[in-house]
């Protein structure tokens, strides 16, 4: 089981819309390195949801269900929603947190599929 965290503009589709939704596919981007996360996920790894724009922090969970990479340059990922975070971790708490000191998150900001450690996404989720 693997650890990821998806970036969505809360404008465009909040983690309030997926909680909505109960799921959606995950696709849509474009990034060669996120291409890469999105595609090397499989069913049953654990997703935290961040939201950029003016949030710009980790507010939810949610968990893969399937992955289609018949088009490699466009997988498709269904995620199901899980839980909002009993509170938003920021961009600020996480740049100051030696767990990512390394990670894409905070060395790559514009990257929108990032892993995770098991450790990171226990602070995240506050587990």
């Amino acid at each position: 089981m693997s650890d990821y965290l998806l970036k969505t503009e809360p404008s465009e589709y909040s983690f309030a819309d997926l909680q909505r939704d109960r799921a959606t596919v995950w696709d849509g981007v474009h990034n060669p390195v996120a291409l890469r996360n999105l595609g090397g996920m499989k069913p049953g790894d654990r997703l935290i949801i961040y939201e950029t724009g003016d949030h710009k922090s980790a507010v939810g969970t949610a968990l893969v269900v399937s992955v289609d990479t018949s088009n490699s340059k466009d997988p498709a990922v269904e995620i199901k929603a899980g839980k909002a975070l009993a509170k938003p971790v920021s961009l600020a708490q996480i740049k100051s947190n030696n767990l990512f000191a390394d990670s894409p998150l905070v060395r790559q900001g514009r990257l929108s599929v990032v892993p995770l450690t098991a450790a990171q996404y226990r602070f995240l989720t506050g587990d």
